[in-house]
């Protein structure tokens, strides 16, 4: 029988402390304290595991959260308000300018989210639990991915040990100690999980996901550990990278078509998880007829489409799909109607009603959307005020024509779609690792141990549609990895390995830039009177 020591428990301490005015006692009333485990049965630790893939559900199909921890705090997405929309008390801007708070909303619910997912993680691998091998191997995976972005975001990992007293608060593991542990469990998931080439149905964790999560801590260890880039760890991530390559895994031509719900050589391991609100978050209110339209939201910045080849000031498609401004695959661009996109017996399709080979509400382009959109007819589309829907690359007050963040009109913002609504607004297949992520930390392990990545660049950059690069530098690669991995969970990491998240871009409070402190978010306040063995971040 079990007694679970539940983080949930905790939470409900916390909101009476948020809201008890001046009294910050907190009185040990909870079961918690009182409450041990001694462990799960076969079918308890199954179901345990049901539930913690469940629950990366919620936390990776969501617009907040750590999506936007590591993508709006980033030069790759922000969202302005327009007019009431998007307000949230500044939720939103606070993220992109910096200026967040121990108390944001996201920063609490991705610290809950996660370190209860490590938790869950520790009681099935628990020696005193009756978890099967794969089980266990399953969760040491899961425990090593939440602590990693605990770690990755916070800079310290609570950690409770399953066999000590409920009334002992959670060690903390920081720097090596932290990244130790989390190298740990992978490589006991990497020995025991079952292994899953390309082109499986890869919803769960495997040998090469495991391989890709201790080639991306070992890519990081020296920002972890404060420390200088160790050649052995790069030749670990260029071994683990060759060893995914082995179980079938490559680039992909066809950039887009990686992210429909078909099988690729390119998707470790994707979260069955609705693919809808990083669609919706994006688009206009108008932008299709499918699924009722957009939330008219997250945008980003001009610099940061501008790290592609082609026209800056348009995006266009001809009638056959055909790039016409001369952008790069990835750019993507914004047909004249609905794009021919195959059979109407084609799975993958919600159906060709009426025979024309286009695909009802298909109208929404891929990649970046910029200037005018069209519905499914090659009729240009309006706003809700009847003006043109013409996407543009500023974000002004719609009173001082200034820049800000504040006021916007409903088409300020160039748009990004990577999952296009025509292959299902809600499908549940959201890609979490990638093989060209893969191949470009292998290029990156390269570079940092002095070797040419070069022609290892270009070999993706000929398959994407883009020009050949004379060099390629640390700033070289890091642009390809935002060209090639927008919005796909890494770009503040990315920034962070590269000396680049505290760098001035648009609308950041000056007082962040150059900052170090930003690199890591505050622990959540309460957590910090609930656990005397946690430290606040600095800045905080």
């Amino acid at each position: 029988m079990k007694k679970k020591i539940k983080f949930s428990a905790i939470f409900l301490m916390m909101f009476a402390v948020l809201f008890s005015c001046t009294d910050l006692e907190i009185e040990e009333t909870d079961s918690i304290l009182t409450s041990g485990f001694d462990g799960l049965s076969a079918e308890e630790a199954s179901s345990s595991l049901n539930d913690m893939y469940n629950s990366l559900v919620g936390a990776i199909s969501t617009q907040e959260n750590l999506y936007s921890l590591t993508e709006v705090t980033s030069d790759a997405l922000l969202i302005p308000t327009r007019g009431s929309d998007w307000g949230d008390n500044g939720l939103w801007r606070q993220l992109h300018q910096h200026s967040w708070t121990p108390d944001h909303r996201f920063v609490t619910n991705t610290w809950n989210q996660w370190n209860q997912l490590q938790l869950s993680a520790s009681e099935v691998i628990d020696e005193r639990s009756s978890s099967s091998p794969q089980v266990k191997a399953q969760a040491h995976f899961l425990r090593a991915l939440s602590m990693y972005i605990i770690l990755d975001n916070y800079g310290q990992v609570p950690y409770r040990d399953t066999e000590a007293l409920p009334s002992v608060d959670p060690v903390v593991l920081t720097e090596m100690d932290a990244v130790n542990f989390i190298v740990e469990d992978l490589n006991v998931a990497i020995s025991n999980l079952e292994d899953s080439p390309a082109g499986n149905d890869n919803s769960t964790a495997s040998k090469t996901a495991a391989r890709f999560l201790l080639a991306k801590v070992l890519l990081n260890k020296h920002i972890f550990t404060n420390t200088s880039v160790d050649n052995a760890d790069m030749g670990k991530v260029i071994d683990l990278v060759d060893q995914i390559s082995a179980s079938g895994y490559e680039l992909q031509d066809g950039y887009f078509d990686i992210f429909n719900s078909s099988a690729d050589s390119e998707t470790i391991w994707y979260i069955p998880a609705s693919v809808g609100p990083k669609i919706f978050s994006t688009l206009h209110y108008n932008s299709t007829e499918l699924g009722g339209g957009g939330w008219n939201g997250f945008s980003t910045l001009a610099e940061y489409y501008d790290l592609y080849e082609g026209d800056p000031t348009q995006n266009r498609l001809d009638a056959d799909g055909n790039p016409i401004d001369g952008q790069e695959e990835r750019r993507g661009g914004v047909p004249p109607m609905g794009i021919p996109v195959g059979e109407a017996s084609d799975p993958l399709l919600n159906g060709d009603d009426n025979g024309d080979g286009y695909v009802d509400g298909s109208n929404v382009g891929n990649g970046f959307l910029i200037g005018q959109q069209y519905a499914t007819d090659g009729t240009p589309l309006e706003d809700r005020g009847g003006a043109p829907l013409a996407f543009t690359r500023d974000f002004t007050n719609s009173a001082t024509n200034a820049p800000s963040l504040t006021d916007n009109s409903e088409v300020s913002g160039i748009r990004l779609i990577k999952y296009n609504p025509r292959y299902g607004a809600f499908k549940e297949h959201h890609i979490f690792f990638r093989y060209s992520d893969a191949y470009l930390m292998k290029a990156e392990a390269m570079l940092r141990s002095g070797q040419d990545i070069t022609g290892m660049i270009n070999n993706l950059r000929t398959l994407r549609d883009a020009s050949p690069l004379a060099n390629v530098t640390e700033k070289e690669l890091l642009e390809e990895r935002g060209r090639e991995l927008y919005t796909e969970f890494w770009r503040r990491n990315d920034l962070i390995r590269f000396g680049e998240y505290t760098r001035d871009w648009e609308f950041k409070d000056p007082g962040a830039i150059g900052n170090p402190d930003r690199e890591l978010f505050p622990i959540p306040a309460t957590q910090v009177i609930l656990n005397p063995n946690l430290v606040q971040n600095p800045g905080y």
